[in-house]
């Protein structure tokens, strides 16, 4: 057997185990952990790639399947849940709670039905046709920190939830966004946004004070973050050398 797409399914399956583990730390009421395991999943994600391409064999359809479902998990009913998990933050998010349900099943949805879309014909393409899930749930969990918790930045409800639904929206968009292959201009950016959303969440663990040192570095990681999510939803699709817009989306394979 191949070492290379071995490895690679093995990525496959710890994204898949992470995004477990994220949708049980909601549950449990530890939204906060559940976003930095979903932060990890994309890195598993990214080294599921790396390793595929390693390998020099085309992928199966049992490793694209495999890869979906693990991306359903850990980017598709994980972020799902965490727009959801608002009745638990205090009482100004109850008074959203059909507005966060709603927005929460739209995201799952959209989610599914990008990730069916691809497994089923997209993966052909040499790029992707509206975000990919882990992009989307990297930006949940940016805008989550940020305004739903700890909400360094306040709290802000409807914000969240108008922010989730365009990226949920953002999914499934006709426009073309940049796969990160070697070459790939927003290769070096988007690793870098990888390493601040790391910077962000983990010190976010121990609940800093304002104003502490482990406070200012997750506000730096974050702005590092969102600026990476700024060159990838609104510079990636300039980026692309294939039409915006794909006119084969109604073709069948």
């Amino acid at each position: 057997m191949n070492v290379w797409r071995a490895a690679a399914n093995l990525a496959t399956l710890a994204n898949a185990l992470v995004g477990i583990g994220a949708i049980a730390y909601i549950l449990l009421g530890n939204p906060l952990f559940a976003m930095l395991l979903i932060a990890i999943g994309i890195g598993f994600d990214g080294l599921d790639g790396l390793l595929s391409r390693r390998s020099g064999v085309d992928g199966s359809t049992f490793g694209r399947i495999a890869d979906s479902v693990g991306d359903s998990i850990t980017f598709g009913i994980a972020p799902a849940l965490l727009i959801a998990d608002h009745a638990n933050q205090g009482s100004l998010w109850g008074s959203y709670a059909v507005v966060g349900y709603a927005i929460g099943a739209l995201y799952l949805v959209l989610a599914l039905t990008r990730l069916a879309r691809f497994t089923a014909h997209h993966y052909r393409q040499p790029d992707f046709r509206g975000t990919p899930t882990p992009i989307a749930a990297l930006a949940i969990v940016w805008f989550g920190a940020a305004l739903y918790v700890p909400a360094f930045l306040s709290v802000q409800p409807l914000a969240f939830y108008a922010f989730a639904a365009v990226v949920a929206l953002l999914m499934v968009a006709p426009w073309a966004y940049p796969k990160m292959r070697r070459g790939a201009r927003l290769r070096i950016p988007m690793a870098v946004t990888g390493i601040a959303a790391a910077l962000m969440l983990v010190p976010f663990q121990f609940r800093p004070p304002v104003g502490s040192p482990a406070f200012w570095i997750a506000l730096a990681g974050s702005a590092v973050l969102v600026a990476g999510l700024f060159l990838y939803y609104v510079i990636g699709p300039f980026t692309v050398r294939t039409p915006a817009i794909d006119r084969r989306l109604a073709v069948p394979p």
